[in-house]
């Protein structure tokens, strides 16, 4: 058998099953007394038998009200809940999304858009993975991710890309090495040194960009060591093997045996970008992206 019973039919009548009185139950609903009555005429026409005996003097339950009244109790407030919850997904207040990043996202740009989206959408929630530039873009195109902050100057034509952060780079030595703040001139003063590398795994584009930047100090650079891992690469200058060069955020990141030397005065700067898939559904992704552009215009 086929019902047309809505949440409405089901309101009412736990209304006046609470009651036992239409009139005050009406008055509780904010409707008038003879709609209550259609609406209860209504649902017990659907349910092809009475729920209330009633006459002028007072209104009882039926045996078929009263157990339609005790099996519904416990599961209105969580229909109700539901129906609520389903319409603020599907405007966007609610619901998951599911965030690829690197390490570098994780000081600034990541936490703020997550205390943005809890200020403004508390109902929002994400799940966060930190995974290299390709691996994003696989998780991003293979539908397992929803927004990916990377390191990439292009990206699949299914995909957007958008700057949100553009950065100087900063070299990473011990924190005994000659070179301080007071003597720093210029990364040519390295060009003796074992690098530390990103490695070409991690971005192509970023390792070129790291690569241009002693090529135009006029050297070559010997790299010692690669690793995906910022973590990895400065435990290792803490550990005497190598210099590195990485975005300036990431000197806010460790506390290491280490220093940071910025390079303003050089062309080159870290870009880290959103991407997402331009053809989606997520109204959640579509508050996410929305924040990020907010934020970047903002002072």
């Amino acid at each position: 058998m086929n019902y047309q019973i809505e949440l409405r039919h089901l309101r009412y009548f736990m209304a006046v099953a609470r009651e036992l009185n239409f009139h005050r139950a009406a008055e509780s609903l904010y409707i008038s007394q003879p709609g209550l009555s259609r609406q209860i005429q209504q649902l017990e026409g659907e349910l092809e038998t009475s729920l209330f005996d009633r006459d002028r003097r007072k209104v009882q339950l039926t045996p078929a009200g009263k157990y339609f009244y005790e099996q519904l109790g416990p599961h209105m407030n969580r229909l109700e809940y539901i129906f609520r919850q389903t319409g603020r997904i599907g405007q966007g207040l609610a619901g998951e999304i599911r965030i690829g990043f690197l390490g570098s996202a994780m000081q600034k740009v990541i936490p703020d858009l997550l205390l943005e989206l809890r200020d403004r959408y508390p109902e929002i929630h994400t799940s966060l993975e930190e995974l290299s530039n390709r691996a994003q873009i696989r998780g991003l195109l293979e539908e397992r991710l929803d927004l990916g902050f990377v390191r990439l100057s292009g990206v699949p034509p299914a995909l957007e890309l958008y700057p949100v952060v553009r950065e100087t780079f900063s070299i990473v030595v011990p924190e005994d090495h000659p070179v301080r703040e007071e003597n720093f001139k210029s990364i040519g003063q390295f060009r003796e040194e074992p690098f530390i590398f990103f490695s070409p795994a991690y971005s192509p584009d970023y390792y070129q960009t790291v690569l241009s930047i002693c090529e135009d100090a006029g050297f070559q650079p010997e790299v010692s060591h690669k690793s995906v891992h910022a973590h990895t690469i400065f435990k290792l200058v803490a550990n005497k093997l190598g210099i590195a060069i990485v975005p300036t955020s990431l000197s806010q990141g460790f506390r290491l045996a280490v220093r940071c030397l910025e390079l303003c005065n050089i062309p080159q700067r870290a870009v880290l970008s959103a991407v997402w898939k331009k053809e989606h559904s997520s109204p959640v992704l579509d508050h996410c992206i929305e924040q990020l552009k907010v934020s970047q215009q903002a002072p």
